[in-house]
């Protein structure tokens, strides 16, 4: 059951910090990525040995949404040289 951590009643940084404690590896997948908030966590994970399957792999970026994609290859003002007719058609099907 998803738990919901409203930074109020529950705060995120705690219950990573409690996933973290009983865990020997971690994958994450942000969007955004704070140095601040990765202090509160570091001494947590740096308990880890470390090596294949007992690290921490962090994943950092945002996914353009295919219709956005589009929009911006498809603009005159961006400085794109274009896009061709087979790029644009997998981008509308996706």
């Amino acid at each position: 059951m998803p738990r919901i951590l409203d930074n109020i009643n529950e705060h995120l940084v705690t219950a990573l910090k409690n996933t973290i404690d009983i865990s020997y590896r971690g994958d994450f997948c942000v969007g955004y990525f704070n140095l601040r908030g990765w202090k509160q966590i570091a001494d947590h994970i740096d308990q880890w040995s470390g090596g294949q399957n007992r690290c921490c792999r962090l994943l950092v970026g945002m996914q353009r949404m295919p219709q956005d994609e589009l929009h911006r290859m498809l603009s005159i003002t961006n400085g794109n040289p274009g896009i061709d007719n087979q790029t644009a058609l997998r981008l509308k099907k996706r």
